[in-house]
């Protein structure tokens, strides 16, 4: 940021300096000589004096406040003294406040997003720490058994090798959403992106999740709205995960005998809405707020007698954006959750 240059502060100064001088010229003149001061000599004076004065304070005034602009810079190690440029220092004292007050605002901003990051780290390390903890144990629990005699035992031998097993699932289930989080945020993971019929991939995961829904006498409708074929751009292997993360999500925390319902809306010629709608509990505004979080569950006792790592709608979110779309989420505690999320029509 550079300042438009003032001389005010050095014009009026010089100028005071100069009318107190003359002033000063003509009384000792006239006291001493008794005369009057030659007007041409008095003129000539008065502007040597000024022009002499004004040069002079302009010049100390603005080293002065350089040499301690820069001694702040020095002592202050956040601030970068190579950046400090003379070009901006000036005796306009209104604009160099301004200055160092957006400067310290702009500060004050990035300690605030370096302590949210901070935060949401230590948050996160000690979220994954307990995901894997729990299976870990698990394991280690039924094959220390199983170590300590229980082995002998068919029964319990199978039965508990098939539990250490359904842990080591969990945590390979894990480590893989990690690694996709991680592959999405870096850019890594390569997306196939293709032409494809959108209901035809609904249905498939219909039919994936099917078994799943009977569980709680859930029925699974398609909002068919439009005739013939709606052809999307995407990678079709990412957005059958993220349909079925979404449908998996309503389904587990949907109601008992009630309805998952996805549908289909066309915003324009180029993108087209899919939500997927539920009858549950529903969400709280924080819970709204955090619920793409890494980790993140409204609740936590059930999440987990569900299996799920509490990384699925965080993969949804990556997947998304890494097709430059938008996902939303509208939520009445009650009644129920709509997730959407847009696509590019072919």
């Amino acid at each position: 940021m550079k300042f438009k240059k003032t001389y005010k502060f050095a014009f009026y100064s010089s100028f005071l300096l100069t009318i107190i001088t003359l002033i000063l010229v003509i009384a000792i003149h006239k006291f001493t000589l008794n005369s009057s001061v030659n007007s041409s000599f008095l003129a000539l004076l008065g502007l040597s004096l000024f022009f002499i004065s004004f040069f002079i304070i302009q010049f100390r005034v603005e080293k002065f406040i350089y040499k301690r602009i820069q001694k702040i810079y020095k002592e202050v190690s956040i601030l970068d003294e190579t950046k400090l440029d003379k070009n901006t220092i000036t005796t306009n004292m209104e604009n160099l406040s301004k200055n160092v007050k957006e400067f310290a605002e702009t500060k004050k901003t990035e300690i605030a997003i370096l302590n949210e990051r901070e935060n949401y780290r230590r948050e996160f390390l000690g979220n994954i720490s307990h995901e894997l903890k729990t299976p870990l144990f698990t394991v280690q629990g039924y094959i220390l058994t199983l170590l300590e005699g229980a082995i002998d035992d068919k029964n319990i031998r199978l039965k508990y090798l098939e539990r250490a097993n359904n842990g080591v699932e969990r945590l390979n289930h894990i480590v893989k959403d990690l690694d996709m989080i991680a592959k999405l945020e870096t850019g890594d993971l390569h997306l196939e992106i293709k032409n494809f019929a959108i209901l035809s991939l609904i249905d498939e995961v219909f039919g994936l999740l099917e078994m799943e829904a009977k569980k709680r006498n859930i029925t699974l409708s398609l909002n068919r709205i439009y005739e013939g074929k709606i052809l999307v751009k995407a990678d079709r292997n990412r957005i059958e995960q993220v349909l079925i993360n979404l449908i998996s999500n309503a389904i587990h925390y949907g109601n008992n005998n009630s309805l998952v319902t996805v549908s289909l809306k066309a915003e324009n010629d180029k993108i087209i809405t899919i939500s997927i709608t539920d009858t549950g509990e529903g969400l709280t505004e924080e819970n709204i707020a955090r619920v793409f979080e890494r980790f993140y569950r409204t609740d936590k006792s059930r999440s987990r007698n569900l299996g799920g790592t509490g990384l699925g709608l965080s993969i949804v979110k990556h997947i998304i954006e890494a097709h430059n779309q938008e996902v939303f989420v509208k939520s009445e505690l009650g009644i129920g959750s709509t997730f959407s999320f847009t696509l590019e029509l072919a």
